[in-house]
């Protein structure tokens, strides 16, 4: 008998324990929750967007890290968004060490805060890029060699090499009505804009495999070349790399130990 009531206890605290935590751990997701929601909505005011951009506070639990005023990572995405001459693109920011001693755990509209290492994106897809070119069927892929590793990419998000990308499409600026496909580098020119440079015609496995006959060749190779201008990161930050991901085209830049407001976000 004596053995039961110390089991039945045993089992109560234990119980107790449970929800406690159970609790615990429901008012910090509800937290984290609202703080994104905030979050949201700050971007969407100070960045002057149409529509709330999807964010992320990764901390689990939040509510530590907000007392120390101190997030280890935020992230935002846009897609959509609208940008000078290429139409629409997508922009993302990784945060990493947010420090909110001057701001808030919620993050206001108009709050500045330290960054320990910042990654902005701009995102390109096929069908932008495509119509930009001249080039409507217009698809995009990752290098070869880098398409078949095992990383997928060269960059911690994933994204290629500039050398090598393989356009695929149907020329016809160029007088040439059958799809093809061809290398092309990324390189950019200033801050801002963004250089394709065809460096030849591509055929075999993964490729459209149509060959271009050579007095066709260089007016084929011109109608995938060209410059984009005006393409200015999140937060102004300085390019570090160019590549694909998918079938998108990503300028990508990497900073670190600065302070930010939420109206960078969007440099349009």
């Amino acid at each position: 008998m004596r053995m039961r009531k110390v089991l039945l206890a045993a089992a109560a605290v234990l119980l107790t324990a449970v929800i406690v935590l159970v609790a615990a751990a429901g008012v910090d997701f509800g937290t984290s929750i609202y703080a994104e929601y905030r979050f949201a909505r700050s971007v969407r005011q100070s960045a002057r967007l149409g529509f709330d951009p999807f964010v992320a506070i990764i901390a689990f639990p939040l509510i530590p890290q907000a007392m120390r005023d101190h997030y280890r990572q935020l992230e935002i995405k846009a897609s959509a968004v609208d940008r000078p001459v290429i139409g629409k693109a997508t922009l993302e920011a990784t945060m990493h060490s947010v420090d909110l001693t001057d701001a808030s755990w919620l993050i206001g509209p108009n709050a500045k805060f330290k960054v320990g290492k910042l990654e902005s994106r701009i995102i390109i897809d096929s069908r932008h890029l495509g119509l930009y070119l001249g080039i409507r069927d217009l698809i995009v892929e990752a290098p070869p060699q880098v398409t078949n590793s095992s990383t997928g990419g060269t960059t911690e998000s994933g994204i290629s090499g500039s050398h090598g990308l393989v356009f695929t499409g149907t020329p016809r600026a160029a007088h040439f009505d059958k799809r093809v496909s061809v290398a092309v580098d990324l390189s950019m020119a200033d801050k801002t804009t963004l250089v394709f440079t065809p460096t030849g015609v591509m055929t075999g496995p993964n490729t459209a495999n149509e060959p271009v006959p050579d007095d066709k060749r260089d007016a084929v190779l011109a109608t995938f070349a060209g410059r984009l201008p005006d393409q200015r990161l999140p937060f102004d930050v300085a390019p570090t790399h160019e590549g694909a991901r998918g079938s998108d085209v990503i300028i990508e830049g990497i900073t670190t130990g600065l302070t930010i407001t939420l109206d960078g976000f969007n440099q349009a």
